[in-house]
Parts: structure tokens; sequence; C-alpha cells
């Protein structure tokens, strides 16, 4: 028997990065990119290793872009993390797994390391080959915390919910991450949203700026830890901005949600330092007449767009910056 299972990329449509601050967020899943994972019984349990994996290259030019590309470890932990996570989870939860052994292997062709949740799409299409394997459910808002906890307590490595939900549920979902909620019930309070009362949307993406999430989030969590005014303050509208344009979707108003796209990158530069190729990139969508904000921590940003000329000018200005420009499928 040959598993095969797939999560997708995402991009935060607004509230992020509040989503890690007890904050609101919606995002939406991008089938346009996919990462696929390979399951099957194998005597020993082996992990295959895809090429960002590879330690072979052509030269040190070869190796400094792969370095650019994936970073410095590529996707092997990340399955291995996840089948650890998975083996914890299921002895917590009585679930008991039988004796089979077997191989996984992975592919994937979301952009790494641009804010699109390359690295989770894997994790979550990890953990639904195994699901499978061993015929173990687990709910939509406890696979998004599971595959979390593969990156926070067994990786060490920052990141929120909004990522693991979005491509638990996928399609598009409105999240609140209330404080007492999530401490009563262990999650957030998800609603699906109609996808069809999405304006027209589009996601760029530049390969140049790839840098990992933790980087990008160094210092916020101490500052919002320590109590400074601008941060929670600033957590606290992007919360705000997510739940107005909440209420305009499903007031069937999505026309009118550009401007809080804006307003949500405008806030969350007044606190991160913002590289300026990132800038240029909001800058030039703007100009062209769409709304823009990062889709996650830097490197592609999302926005809307009014027409077919407006998405001309702006594909244009884009990939002349060396930028990818995609009409996301949300379903």
């Amino acid at each position: 028997m040959i598993i095969r299972t797939r999560a997708h990329a995402r991009a935060g449509l607004i509230g992020n990065p509040s989503d890690g601050y007890f904050g609101k967020t919606i995002s939406i899943i991008i089938r346009n990119y996919e990462a696929q994972v390979t399951l099957y019984e194998t005597p020993v349990l082996r992990i295959v290793p895809a090429k960002q994996d590879l330690l072979e290259y052509e030269s040190m030019d070869d190796l400094a872009s792969s370095i650019g590309n994936y970073g410095y470890y590529g996707g092997v932990r990340l399955l291995k993390a996840s089948i650890k996570r998975f083996r914890d989870y299921c002895m917590a939860h009585s679930f008991e797994l039988d004796s089979r052994n077997f191989s996984l292997e992975y592919e994937t062709n979301v952009p790494q390391r641009v804010g699109l949740a390359g690295s989770s799409a894997i994790i979550t299409a990890t953990l639904r080959a195994l699901m499978s394997f061993y015929n173990v459910t687990i709910p939509p808002a406890q696979l998004a915390n599971l595959a979390l906890s593969v990156e926070n307590d067994e990786l060490g490595l920052p990141a929120g919910l909004q990522d693991r939900v979005i491509q638990a549920y996928e399609g598009c979902v409105f999240m609140d991450f209330n404080r007492e909620h999530m401490a009563t019930h262990g999650h957030g309070i998800y609603e699906t949203l109609d996808c069809k009362l999405l304006p027209p949307l589009y996601v760029a993406s530049l390969n140049s700026l790839a840098e990992g999430t933790e980087v990008f989030h160094s210092n916020i969590r101490a500052r919002w830890e320590a109590g400074e005014e601008k941060v929670l303050r600033a957590m606290e509208q992007f919360a705000e901005y997510a739940q107005v344009v909440r209420d305009l979707l499903v007031a069937k108003r999505g026309n009118e949600i550009g401007p809080w796209l804006d307003k949500n990158f405008d806030l969350r530069a007044s606190i991160y330092r913002i590289s300026d190729q990132n800038l240029e990139m909001i800058d030039r969508a703007r100009k062209a007449g769409a709304s823009a904000k990062f889709a996650g921590s830097g490197g592609a940003i999302v926005g809307t767009y009014s027409d077919a000329a407006t998405f001309g000018r702006l594909k244009k200005t884009l990939n002349e910056f060396g930028a990818t420009v995609i009409k996301p499928m949300v379903s």
C-alpha cells in the first residue's frame, strides 16, 4: 500500500502576527503550491532525503544557493520530529500503534523561507500520512496543535498556530485565539468562511528574500513579554483588523477589505525592522493599484486588486523586480 498525502501553502490574509499573542487572524490556503509525502511499508523505518537534503553540490556557489533557498537543515529534521511527536501523541492518547515500519519521502514546490508556511506544510502532510498508515484519527484543531508542537517543542523554533490551523482546515478560516478559550479548550475558536466571499487576490514571492521565520520574529516575543506598550497595542490592533475584515466578508463587502490589509502591513512596519527589498515589493504593488501586506514573515506578499488591468500592472512591476505572481487557488 502506498499512501500519498498533501498539505498546501498558505497566506495570512489579515491579523498576523497576532496569532502567537492571543489575537485574531484570517488565513487562506494556496493550492497552487503543496508539499507531498509518500509513505509505504518497509522492513525498517527509513527517511528518504529530498533534493534539498542532499550533501553533494556542483560547486561552492551551488552550496551557497542551496543554503539561501532552503537554509542549513532541509526537511529531514521536520520528518524526524513529526514522527517522534506523532508517536508521543499516540502514546499520550492511548492509541496503540502496530509494529510495522515504513519508508517516508517528501517533495515540495512551496517557495521556502518566504513566509508561505512551507515547513508546516511538510509537517502536516507527514502527520496525515502517519494517521492514514496507522488508522489514527486526529481532529483538525488537535492536528494543528500537534503540527505546532513539532516546531515549538521538538525543534525549538518560534511559530504560531495560524499556519497549522489553515493547513488542517483548508479553505479560508477566521481564527480567534482568545486567551481564556485557549486555556480552557487547548485551541482557538475557528470559523470557516465561504471562499466565494473573497475579492480577487494575488500572492507574490521573491526567493532572494528567503529568511527563517525565527530571524524575522527574533525580538518581538521578548518585547511583548516585557510588556512594551507599543507591541502590546499593535497585537490588539492586528486582532481588531482581522475582526473588521471577517465582518466585511460575511456582509458580502469583500471589495472593501484592501485598505485594512494595507493598515496591517503599515502597523507591522512600525514595530518590526523591514528590509529595503521587502519594502520595495510592497511599494511596487501599491503603486500598481493593489493592496499589499506580508503573507507571513517576509519574502511573500498578499493583497487585493480591482480588475484585470490592475493585475496586469501588478504582475509586470513585480516580475521586473524578480518576484513570481500568482492568483491563489483557495477552496
